[in-house]
């Protein structure tokens, strides 16, 4: 009995700690992956709010975490120095409906698109629309237009996590995704009266 209390007591004390394990499964992920076009092994570098977030594992952060996350993050957020923030929902429609951009194949000189279809549901007509995030039906109707919506909306599609810390929403503005034409784009689409989303 002694024996085998010792010999687990050992393979206790050699097992390796959280950081190894990370460093190794990094180390791991990083030699599977070769850049390719413009898909450059930066792209598996985290930023604080990235590794903040994978440590909690697919969890909520606690509050006084996610409120530290959500104030960086609205520190980054640059609006449009001509204070115009909604473009022509017309040229948001193609940008929420395309989703090509940013993969190894792709042109980088082509289109980029938002895929927003991929999480949401945007119009009534759309037969096929992901569940991932909150349906965007309407949502200029219910929301109104006041510069505040604007500025929320906006915000939102530059940097989500501003607004909801370790959202699965895609930081388009602050990874450099979509330029600031097509986030004003995105938010007309959503903001319109004539767009299909508020029909």
């Amino acid at each position: 009995m002694f024996a085998a209390a010792t010999l687990l007591a050992a393979a206790c004390a050699t097992a390796p700690s959280d950081e190894e394990i990370s460093s190794k499964a990094t180390a791991t992920l990083k030699a599977s992956f070769k850049p390719a076009g413009q898909a450059g092994l930066d792209r598996l570098d985290q930023d604080e709010t990235q590794r903040t977030c994978s440590a909690a594992a697919g969890k909520a952060p606690a509050r006084d975490i996610a409120t530290k996350i959500e104030q960086a993050n609205l520190a980054t957020i640059r609006y449009p120095a001509d204070g115009k923030l909604v473009g022509d929902w017309k040229n948001g429609e193609k940008i929420a409906q395309e989703g090509r951009g940013k993969q190894f194949s792709d042109d980088p000189n082509g289109p980029v698109g938002a895929n927003c279809y991929a999480c949401h549901q945007l119009s009534k007509s759309e037969l096929s629309f992901g569940t991932i995030g909150p349906s965007l039906y309407q949502y200029g109707k219910s929301r109104g237009n006041s510069v505040e919506v604007e500025r929320y909306t906006y915000g939102k599609i530059f940097n989500s996590e501003a607004f909801i810390a370790c959202s699965n929403m895609p930081r388009f503005g602050h990874k450099g995704i979509l330029t600031e034409q097509q986030i004003k784009d995105v938010t007309a689409l959503l903001l319109d009266p004539a767009s299909p989303v508020n029909q």
